[in-house]
């Protein structure tokens, strides 16, 4: 169960939308949420703009918190799950924007892992003596409808931290050297299980205008890696156009990505798509 608020509302860029009543006391908690999410957002891109070679602000001016844009703010609940029958809280896929800034206290969410790559168990604590374990029995409780041969990994949330995805507009942005990584939500391991799961989710996207596109012209690592995907001019949608695609239409990934988001063939998809 989730709900959510767009950015374009909660900043009044936009006329009010008809959100559930227990928004609007607090409008303004979800306005300074939005603020302080969209300064680490800048911070990211701001980073991955300079190691990019890309001309100064150029993927931070596409994304400036006062304009147009398909942000939003998303609160998640994931309710406890019968011992008998833990699985997926939420499918595999990649996000569809730019950078993602996710906030919770429990476990389950899981990235595929490169094929050379092996998952640790994620530490529990032991309910008799307080001391940490590796957890290997959690996998036991836990259906995982996983194809052979996939390995996943489960994040381990931190106190005082967020957990940062990129999304497919930065790899399309990079003609595939940043990677939207593939994750889902499982149910949550070892002891976790018995709570719920809340989560806090940011997703920020490039400006409803912007057209994603390679900036092969712009930056020398971006042509080269355009280069050897043998990338050609296909269609290139602006982002409102790409939110609504994607919003509307596929959100799975599991087809569409052989790789595993581990290659130049999971950057190909994407840009393709």
């Amino acid at each position: 169960m989730y709900g959510q608020v767009s950015k374009n509302d909660m900043l009044s860029l936009s006329p009010p939308q008809p959100n559930p009543s227990i928004i609007n006391p607090y409008r303004s908690l979800f306005t300074s949420y939005m603020t302080h999410a969209h300064a680490i957002v800048t911070l990211i891109l701001r980073i991955l703009n300079d190691r990019l070679g890309l001309p100064t602000s150029r993927l931070e001016n596409w994304h400036r918190l006062r304009a147009f844009a398909g942000d939003q703010t998303r609160l998640i609940h994931s309710p406890v799950q019968p011992h008998h029958d833990r699985t997926l809280s939420n499918g595999e896929h990649t996000d569809f924007g730019s950078v993602t800034i996710l906030f919770n206290r429990i476990g389950g969410l899981q990235v595929r892992l490169p094929p050379d790559m092996q998952p640790i168990p994620p530490a529990v604590k032991d309910p008799d003596n307080g001391d940490e374990k590796q957890d290997l029995a959690y996998g036991g409780a836990v259906r995982d409808p996983a194809p052979a041969g996939e390995n996943w990994a489960y994040v381990t949330p931190l106190p005082g931290h967020a957990i940062i995805n990129l999304g497919d507009a930065l790899t399309k942005f990079s003609a595939g050297i940043l990677h939207s990584n593939i994750h889902r939500v499982m149910a949550p391991p070892g002891l976790q299980a018995r709570l719920p799961r809340y989560s806090l989710v940011y997703f920020s996207r490039p400006e409803d205008d912007v057209l994603l596109t390679p900036l092969r012209n712009e930056s020398d690592q971006i042509e080269e890696a355009a280069r050897r995907l043998g990338l050609k001019d296909d269609e290139v949608l602006t982002s409102k156009e790409w939110v609504h695609r994607m919003a509307l239409g596929r959100r799975g990934v599991g087809k569409w990505l052989p790789s595993g988001g581990s290659d130049m063939d999971n950057a190909r998809q994407v840009l393709k798509t």
